[in-house]
């Protein structure tokens, strides 16, 4: 990545980056870009659900949200997002607001009760492990710590995890009981998984008789570009594979609508369904309802969900075009970082030089900009070769993006450059 530089060279470089540095810590800069969450502007456009459902309290079926029961959720709701998941509305839940619950549930339900296909709880195997693809996302590697599993991580590439590694880790070590997969616009380097990949993932040979593969499809419907990226769907991929029971597929809608106030989805085989719905069934009477036919009456059909990521792109991509005009201002040509261009999601991966994205993150605080944890993107908090940086553009007004983009590239070559003259 390291461009060779004459001495001379390297001592303006460094001199004018900390001069470049002073500045930027001169400024009084408070500005945060650690998580992905939507703006106001993005919540503004679904203040409609504040309203609704106004005097209605019925679904299509005459079933009276207000009470209790409908644990799989309304079907109106599970048809409108039935598509976007690549799950049919019959083996499609619809519960309460976040998907990182379902998969919560899904560990623990797996830890405490046998999942189809499995020969015993998962709580008296003696290990427990997962394969994590990195970069990846820093709460599906807090939720195995919660729980003890180990985390073994995997290289990405541009057409998802390294299947090469994958088949073989699955197919020699039974305890291997998962993968965490976000198919689409991956989080954080915005990776879309190859319809090779799927199909590689569906018919793999596992040890484990009862492994998953946890699809977090959270950007299902968040695309940047005029050509929506489309995924090959491991569901069917699976059925047709002869391992109908290998995929949880996961949703939800916090960030179309309210993020607050969303609404989460699981989908898998027959069996899988009825196997977390039996588990749910002793903690929960049913969701709120009442909050799914709001997001019915909203959206309406997928028609209008399609129409309401227009209006949410429309917000986003400006800033992920700041972004990249930024960077490449800043760092384009210097060797010190290179970055990715996603065509959907919420995030922008940066690499700088081995070992110095703690530093740069370090150097930006005390500059004023915050920036997520370097080592968040991997097991544990830990990135060995220390170089990966996540940037979430959504949150921040552009005029703040820009300032907190442009304070970024200083840090860059300000450590960049200190770290090629020692």
């Amino acid at each position: 990545m390291t461009t060779e530089l004459s001495p001379d060279a390297l001592t303006e470089l460094l001199e004018r980056a900390r001069q470049d540095y002073r500045d930027l810590a001169g400024r009084g800069l408070s500005l945060d870009l650690t998580r992905g969450k939507p703006a106001p502007e993005q919540l503004d456009l679904s203040e409609e659900l504040l309203s609704l459902p106004g005097g209605r309290y019925t679904s299509a079926d005459g079933t009276d949200v207000r009470n209790y029961g409908g644990l799989q959720g309304l079907p109106e709701l599970r048809e409108i997002f039935a598509e976007a998941l690549q799950v049919p509305a019959g083996q499609l839940l619809a519960a309460g607001n976040s998907s990182l619950e379902l998969m919560h549930d899904c560990l623990v339900h797996a830890l405490l009760s046998v999942l189809p296909g499995a020969e015993s709880r998962w709580v008296e195997q003696e290990r427990i492990a997962f394969l994590c693809p990195v970069p990846g996302y820093d709460r599906h590697f807090a939720l195995c710590e919660r729980f003890g599993i180990d985390m073994i991580p995997v290289p990405m590439t541009t057409d998802g995890p390294d299947m090469d590694v994958v088949e073989r880790l699955v197919a020699e070590d039974p305890a291997i009981k998962g993968i965490w997969c976000v198919p689409k616009y991956s989080n954080p380097d915005g990776v879309c998984y190859s319809d090779a990949t799927v199909a590689r993932l569906a018919s793999m040979s596992t040890a484990a008789p009862d492994f998953r593969i946890f699809w977090d499809n959270a950007y299902a419907v968040h695309h940047l570009t005029d050509e929506p990226v489309e995924v090959a769907d491991l569901l069917a991929a699976c059925a047709g594979a002869g391992n109908p029971d290998r995929v949880f597929v996961f949703g939800s809608t916090s960030k179309i609508t309210a993020a607050g106030a969303g609404v989460a989805f699981f989908g898998s085989s027959p069996a899988n369904v009825q196997w977390l719905l039996g588990n749910s069934a002793k903690r929960s009477i049913g969701p709120d309802k009442v909050n799914q036919l709001r997001h019915v009456l909203f959206l309406r059909d997928t028609d209008g969900l399609r129409a309401h990521m227009e209006r949410q792109r429309a917000l986003l991509q400006p800033k992920f075009e700041a972004v990249a005009r930024i960077l490449d201002a800043g760092l384009g040509g210097t060797g010190l970082a290179t970055w990715t261009s996603p065509k959907g999601g919420y995030f922008v991966t940066l690499e700088v030089p081995e070992g110095c994205a703690k530093e740069v993150v370090r150097r930006a605080a005390e500059a004023g900009i915050v920036l997520t944890p370097a080592g968040a993107t991997h097991p544990y908090g830990d990135d060995p070769r220390d170089t990966v940086i996540r940037i979430a553009p959504s949150y921040p007004r552009l005029e703040e993006l820009e300032q907190a983009i442009e304070g970024l590239t200083v840090c860059v070559r300000l450590v960049g450059y200190e770290q090629q003259a020692r």
